[in-house]
């Protein structure tokens, strides 16, 4: 069986049947793809619908990242495209407080303007790496202010944190 690097050369530079197998095989390592996980996150983005659904496929089974990740992710946390963001956001969250350095991407991909599905995901990934951060604590308090389903997931962050 191959290893997750194995399968990144080929994520990375194949053809879309050649890229979806890839992420079809990452998707089945589970957490063993952990060291592929930004290019997983980058792969959400692909233009060909089997590769992102296998990406994703993957991302909701690899577990968290490793601290060295975090740097990548919150590169593509500031993507344009509102998948790899969310992805990127997500995968911050898994992480915890080791996702700290990312804090002041989140509290920006939480601002409004930026993709909704975008905002809900930094509130959540805020209450995961922003304990005891008081820039993390205003950004919800700001965003849980408002109205809609932002707001409302900015309630829950609060109350995450502060039963944390």
């Amino acid at each position: 069986m191959a290893d997750a690097t194995q399968w990144f050369d080929q994520l990375k530079l194949g053809d879309p049947a050649a890229r979806a197998e890839a992420a079809e095989q990452l998707s089945r390592m589970g957490a063993e793809a952990q060291p592929v996980i930004p290019q997983l996150v980058h792969g959400a983005g692909d233009q060909d619908e089997a590769v992102r659904e296998w990406c994703i496929a993957a991302l909701e089974e690899v577990g968290p990242p490793a601290a060295c990740q975090i740097a990548d992710l919150t590169a593509l946390a500031q993507a344009a495209d509102a998948t790899v963001a969310y992805w990127a956001i997500t995968l911050i969250g898994r992480a915890g407080v080791q996702g700290a350095p990312a804090l002041a991407v989140l509290i920006d991909r939480l601002a409004e303007g930026n993709d909704e599905s975008v905002r809900q995901r930094a509130a959540w990934a805020l209450a995961a790496v922003g304990r005891d951060n008081s820039r993390a604590t205003a950004a919800l308090e700001a965003a849980a202010a408002g109205n809609g389903a932002t707001a409302a997931h900015a309630r829950l962050a609060l109350d995450r944190l502060t039963a944390a």
